[in-house]
């Protein structure tokens, strides 16, 4: 199964949560070998895509305060049987600044490519229970 636009019923749910709650959203990310042609980034591969992708995401950060706090390459799957070749982390001030980017005409013109360049995904919005370490 390939996952990879928002699903109207889980921005609902989102949505329904306190709107000013600060947000990280997990991603899941398996690039295509080659991206979807039409996306204006016919011949790249999806790494290259995606990266692209990412450039102009970048360019909506100001607006929205879509941060990336971490990212990584996955390796070992332990438990479960997915496979996936990169892991971010992004950090939003607020579910509304999120839910609004999602709704936002730019970011529809660029989802796009995030599609074209991924062979599957998973978005997953995360509420955090610990507090973090100073160590």
């Amino acid at each position: 199964m390939s996952s990879r636009h928002a699903d109207e019923q889980s921005l609902a749910a989102m949505a329904a949560k306190d709107p000013e709650s600060p947000v990280v959203m997990l991603n899941l990310l398996r690039y295509r070998d080659r991206a979807e042609s039409g996306h204006g980034v016919d011949g790249m591969t999806g790494e290259e895509a995606y990266r692209r992708y990412g450039q102009e995401f970048a360019k909506l950060n100001p607006r929205f305060g879509g941060e990336p706090i971490w990212m990584g390459l996955a390796d070992t799957t332990v438990i479960g049987d997915e496979d996936w070749d990169v892991v971010i982390l992004v950090r939003y001030p607020s579910r509304a600044a999120f839910l609004s980017m999602i709704g936002d005409p730019d970011y529809q013109a660029i989802a796009p490519i995030r599609a074209a360049a991924l062979a599957d995904s998973r978005l997953i919005e995360t509420d955090q229970l610990l507090p973090t370490s100073d160590r």
